[in-house]
């Protein structure tokens, strides 16, 4: 198969990019190396995928560039990963925001749209779509939130309600990925992902925020926690996500139109003061923090409901928190002078 992979240098990227070559994909990289890491990321994976890779340095905002991409290359896949990924950010810049996000997705699909064989579209959205999920009724318990949907989720049938420009931009794109299926009968799966962590990822404050806490810890930084800490979120490590995508790229006729929640999912669903709590279990100190104001459309828990996704494909998460957070340390740690400065120097 061949494989295009927008915003293929990125952390979720990259990694998808070697475990396909891996197993003898040939991969198209497009990514305009704007992002911390992305640069570093490069470069490992043209070490690891060889001449199994190709790289477009080209901006999802470039419909032409695009459409170049996608036609000039044969891809059977189109794995759309390109975004603009901070709420805090499309707050600031709204229009940047939608221009990446919305603008690029609709490149995307019309450059599929377009082809003499068109190529099969997975689009990576955002449990954002659901807003903050303020009609859920929370209770306190210990570090954390609890409610009704603590135990098993939130399904792919819960009403959309963007919140913020970034959830209003992804959530137009998730929408637009799916009617193309309906419409245009292009194979489209939308994957709303939520909360994934693991090696190669350059968190930053506003995005990433598991690898952005260790990386702080690791540090010695304080951490900045918005809202009170008992926000739970199903985290979900990186190699179980690119084992998802496999499956779909697989099966794509099977699963085509469909939209799935994919997150840890109630097993793997912590607080953020479980997390520091865990990962001061990993470094084998006390990480400091303090507390500043909550965040636009924050939600107090969110937890995908994974079952759709287990029915059709046969997937669910196997890497526990535990494990997986000592992976990201194992990563971190080593190569944490490189990671100091990429991140700090696109943060001026």
């Amino acid at each position: 198969m061949r494989v295009l992979i927008t915003g293929g240098a990125g952390f979720i990227g990259s990694n998808t990019a070697v475990d396909l070559a891996g197993r003898g994909d040939e991969v198209v990289v497009l990514d305009d190396l704007s992002r911390a890491g992305t640069e570093e990321n490069l470069t490992w994976i043209t070490a690891e995928c060889g001449g199994a890779l190709e790289f477009v340095k080209a901006d999802v905002r470039d419909g032409a560039a695009v459409h170049r991409a996608v036609n000039s290359r044969g891809v059977d896949a189109v794995i759309h990963l390109a975004a603009q990924v901070a709420v805090t950010s499309s707050v600031a810049d709204p229009r940047t925001d939608f221009d990446i996000n919305a603008l690029g997705t609709l490149n995307v699909l019309e450059a599929a749209r377009a082809a003499d064989r068109p190529p099969a579209v997975l689009f990576a959205s955002t449990n954002k779509v659901y807003g903050s999920l303020e009609d859920l009724t929370c209770a306190v318990e210990g570090e954390r939130y609890v409610c009704e949907l603590s135990d098993r989720g939130v399904g792919e049938q819960r009403p959309l309600d963007f919140h913020s420009p970034y959830g209003c931009s992804k959530g137009a794109a998730d929408q637009y990925v799916r009617d193309y299926a309906r419409i245009y009968g292009l194979r489209t799966v939308v994957l709303r992902q939520s909360c994934i962590y693991g090696n190669r990822q350059f968190g930053i404050e506003d995005q990433g925020w598991l690898a952005w806490f260790t990386l702080a810890a690791l540090s010695g930084r304080s951490i900045t926690v918005y809202g009170d800490g008992r926000q739970v979120r199903d985290v979900l490590e990186i190699g179980d996500l690119v084992r998802l995508y496999r499956l779909c790229l697989d099966r794509v006729d099977h699963v085509s139109g469909c939209v799935f929640n994919v997150g840890g999912g109630p097993g793997n669903a912590v607080s953020i003061l479980e997390s520091l709590s865990l990962l001061e279990g990993v470094i084998g100190r006390r990480v400091e923090r303090g507390f500043s104001d909550w965040r636009p459309g924050d939600q107090k828990i969110f937890i995908s409901d994974n079952r759709e996704a287990g029915r059709r494909l046969g997937w669910r998460p196997e890497v526990g928190v535990p494990e997986g957070l000592e992976r990201l340390v194992g990563w971190i740690g080593p190569n944490l002078p490189l990671i100091q400065a990429r991140v700090e120097s696109r943060s001026r």
